[in-house]
């Protein structure tokens, strides 16, 4: 494995929001020199909501992998694959309060498990709002494992002029915490 590329996982679960995994994906294929290996999880209802909010199955068409939720011998399943970070792009809460929980019911609460107990990068991008008082402990359980919580907020400064550019604000800022050298805006 060259030093500088890293192993990644891509959880993307049934929250609204489906446009920001596309772009999340796209975006990592732009930036393949520095990825070694790309694992990525869908869960049905991950499928069905792409479906309803893009109207395709292109998730069906990217290079990586794509394992099923159920597919416990992914190499991510255990510590001793050594991945570097896992994103999960939306997050549902209940994702987000399985693996607050320690609840490993599928591959990717499974690989979020390893990701922290190997303190490596977990990274969710949660799209739900607003907070209620389960919703908030349970950010603050992931925050205090190690957990990265990154809501799906863009940001303005950039002054973005299309809805592609407002969800790029979020993805970039998102592999920016993955440690991933990409070009973007940055503030002055």
């Amino acid at each position: 494995m060259n030093e500088n590329k890293k192993k990644i996982i891509v959880g993307v679960t049934g929250a609204s929001g489906a446009i920001y995994a596309k772009s999340l994906i796209n975006k990592l294929q732009t930036i393949d020199n520095q990825v070694d290996d790309c694992g990525i999880i869908f869960s049905e209802n991950a499928k069905k909501v792409w479906e309803y909010e893009l109207g395709n199955k292109y998730y069906h068409q990217f290079p990586y992998k794509i394992y099923a939720p159920d597919d416990f011998f992914a190499p991510f399943a255990s510590g001793s694959a050594k991945y570097d970070a896992m994103i999960i792009c939306p997050c549902t809460m209940g994702t987000l309060g399985r693996i607050s929980n320690g609840i490993s019911n599928d591959l990717l609460t499974r690989a979020a498990d390893v990701m922290l107990k190997e303190k490596k990068k977990l990274i969710l991008v949660t799209r739900e709002m607003p907070f209620n008082l389960i919703h908030i402990e349970n950010l603050k359980k992931i925050t205090l494992a190690g957990g990265i919580i990154c809501p799906a907020s863009p940001s303005f400064y950039s002054k973005p002029s299309t809805i592609d550019e407002l969800i790029d604000t979020v993805i970039d800022r998102v592999l920016d915490l993955a440690g991933f050298d990409i070009s973007t805006f940055r503030w002055k």
